[in-house]
């Protein structure tokens, strides 16, 4: 029986939140069995471009390092949020869920070219809660019972939780700003636009990435616990 209700449950996840988070479970279960080692996941742009270990731009995002606290509230937190965002603001726009995806993995991945960031993970999770809580901002938070806030302060309060363990923010302001990074970038062009013949952002003539889009909410919602 216990079997069977995590089949229905692993079976009835969407499609992108299952095949990221049974990718990430699985690298993490071969290094743990010494199948494949971290050194042959890491982001190391030089393996990169002149090796041509293309599977790092990829492997990188999937190691949270080994069993243990870190790891399983990384998972928590990655199938929680992912989940939520596929289900609800996404709900049947898959190909735009996946661009979100590409499009977050690719800042985070020429910020890394200049951090000496080695797995970045961790950034996409904190990418995943930035938009789910800036899609969210009537949501009412808990956080282990300790705190009470509105959603749209959840990154900021994981990144005090992460400065409290010791650990180094910078890779969760690397997820906040992929989160908060609209397209396709602010370069002033002289050019005939929808307004007219003006100086403008070239970003103001492109539409918005769908999840940078403001949600009106006309209902208060419940209070939702960490």
């Amino acid at each position: 029986m216990a079997y069977q209700g995590f089949a229905q449950e692993y079976l009835g996840m969407p499609a992108v939140t299952r095949a990221y988070t049974t990718a990430c479970v699985l690298t993490t279960a071969a290094v743990q069995l010494e199948f494949i080692t971290p050194f042959q996941l890491y982001f190391n742009p030089d393996l990169i471009f002149r090796k041509f270990q293309i599977w790092r731009l990829i492997t990188n995002f999937l190691f949270f390092g080994p069993l243990g606290f870190s790891f399983f509230f990384n998972m928590i937190f990655l199938y929680r949020y992912c989940r939520m965002l596929e289900e609800g603001s996404f709900r049947g726009r898959t190909a735009d869920f996946v661009f979100m995806f590409l499009f977050g993995g690719f800042l985070m991945t020429l910020f890394g070219l200049f951090a000496s960031l080695f797995f970045l993970g961790q950034a996409f999770t904190i990418m995943l809660v930035y938009v789910w809580s800036r899609r969210n901002p009537y949501i009412r938070m808990n956080f282990f019972g300790l705190l009470n806030f509105q959603a749209p302060f959840l990154p900021w309060v994981l990144m005090g939780f992460s400065l409290l363990l010791g650990n180094s923010i910078i890779i969760d302001l690397l997820g906040a700003e992929a989160g908060h990074s609209k397209q396709p970038g602010p370069l002033a062009l002289q050019h005939r636009d929808c307004s007219g013949s003006h100086l403008l952002f070239l970003g103001r003539c492109f539409p918005q990435p769908a999840w940078r889009k403001e949600v009106a909410v006309n209902a208060w919602l419940p209070e939702d616990g960490i």
